[in-house]
C-alpha cells in the first residue's frame, strides 16, 4: 500500500533560484513546475518539491526538532567535496569517517542542511 516517500518539500523565498542552485551544483534537473514551485529530480529519481516560502526563517541548528537534513549519496566523495569546495558552499563540518561511512554536512542556497554521504555497503 506505501511504496515510500516521492519527494519532499523546501519553502524557499526564492523557488526559481534555489531549484536552480540544485541543478548547477548538485546536477539535478528541473522535471515539472506549477504556479511557482518546482519540482527538481536527481539522477536517482529522488524528487525535491520547492515552493514559495511565507514569512521569516528562524535560525536552526544541527539537531533542533524537525527535519534535520537531506544526505546526498555520492559515488566518489572525494570529488564531490573538491566540486563543493569549488563552487564555495558553505561546510558546517569537515569530512568525517564514522563506522567506514564518509560524511559531510553543508548549506544549500537558502541555507537547508545537506549531508553528503557514501557508504561502502548499502544499509539494510
Amino acid at each position: 500500500m506505501f511504496k515510500g516517500l516521492e519527494h519532499t518539500a523546501i519553502a524557499s523565498p526564492n523557488p526559481r533560484q534555489l531549484a536552480e542552485w540544485y541543478v548547477d551544483v548538485l546536477g539535478f534537473r528541473i522535471n515539472h513546475t506549477y504556479d511557482g514551485n518546482y519540482f527538481i529530480r536527481a539522477a536517482n529519481g529522488t524528487m525535491i518539491e520547492i515552493i514559495p516560502s511565507e514569512g521569516e526563517r528562524k535560525p536552526e541548528k544541527m539537531k533542533d526538532p524537525g527535519i534535520r537534513h537531506m544526505a546526498i549519496d555520492v559515488d566518489d566523495f572525494d570529488a564531490a567535496h573538491e566540486e563543493l569546495k569549488r563552487r564555495g558552499v558553505h561546510f558546517f563540518t569537515e569530512p568525517l569517517n564514522i563506522q567506514g561511512n564518509r560524511l559531510l554536512f553543508f548549506a544549500d542556497l537558502d541555507g537547508n542542511i545537506l549531508h553528503l554521504i557514501t557508504r561502502p555497503h548499502p544499509l539494510p
